[in-house]
């Protein structure tokens, strides 16, 4: 008798301004992951991805189990590619099939962080609402009411090899403490809902500006973000999308004044931050 499970994983903003690599949030699109062990292996999507066992999806489900004998169905909401967490998403949703149909106990954490070679995305997609990485593991925050976000996602995509290759080596101690104090700053305001806290908070000494000549324009849009009503701007992930925060009562002037400011180079999506992480369903 064949097995059926349904996935879904939520988007994901890593960074956040000051939280290189070690924070990150769940959003609202999401992508679904169907998957039928007991049958002639299959992959069907309408998305532009590999269709075949190349699948990001498909090679997360091998690093736990034999993808021979198991049919696949795609479905996703996420940009392909931008820097809202579209690979985090397909691979947990790969080995999360993978460890439901066979009751495997595995570490998804772990196993995503291993495969991405960073664990912030993974982390946000896995457990919902905000993260903080650490040691090897992460603490979640749940998002404080009335907080939201818009989502800025230009036609075109940035290498993340380019921008992993765009950072220093080293930075300079005070761009370190700028960054850790506002990375505090944050997590504090998002824990009170403090709203002049989590605007003060995000902004960047370590990635953002030496990244900015990547993605010039979204960069400009990030900077200018509070002309726009919003709380702030942060670059999502390696960019060049940007994540536009702001308060649930604010969103719709907002996002008036993020079409016109983007004026067509940039799609803008409601990316509401979510308390939901990854689910699995049988069915």
């Amino acid at each position: 008798m064949s097995r059926r499970v349904l996935v879904r994983v939520p988007a994901s903003s890593a960074n956040l301004g000051p939280g290189f690599d070690c924070m990150a949030a769940a959003l609202a699109p999401a992508l679904e992951l169907e998957v039928v062990d007991g049958e002639p292996f299959s992959f069907a999507t309408e998305l532009a991805v590999p269709a075949g066992r190349e699948n990001l999806c498909v090679r997360a489900f091998a690093t736990l189990h034999d993808a021979g004998s198991v049919g696949f169905t795609m479905r996703s909401q996420i940009p392909l590619s931008g820097g809202l967490g579209s690979s985090a998403a397909a691979t947990l949703a790969g080995l999360a099939a993978a460890d439901a149909l066979y009751d495997l106990g595995a570490d998804l954490l772990t196993l995503a962080a291993d495969i991405e070679g960073h664990p912030d995305n993974a982390a946000a997609a896995l457990h919902g609402g905000f993260v903080i990485c650490a040691d090897g593991g992460a603490r979640r925050l749940a998002p404080p009411s009335g907080l939201t976000a818009l989502a800025a996602v230009p036609g075109e995509a940035v290498d993340t090899g380019r921008a992993r290759a765009a950072l220093p080596a080293e930075v300079p101690l005070g761009d370190a403490v700028f960054n850790v104090a506002h990375g505090a700053l944050l997590t504090l305001g998002l824990a009170r809902g403090d709203w002049d806290a989590v605007a003060g908070a995000l902004a960047d000494r370590l990635h953002e500006t030496q990244r900015a000549h990547l993605y010039p324009r979204s960069a400009r849009l990030a900077a200018g973000a509070r002309e726009l009503g919003a709380l702030g701007g942060t670059i999502s992930g390696a960019g060049p999308t940007v994540l536009i925060w702001c308060l649930q009562e604010n969103v719709e002037a907002v996002r008036g004044e993020l079409a016109e400011r983007t004026d067509g180079w940039a799609e803008i999506l409601d990316t509401p931050f979510v308390e939901a992480g990854l689910t699995v369903r049988a069915l």
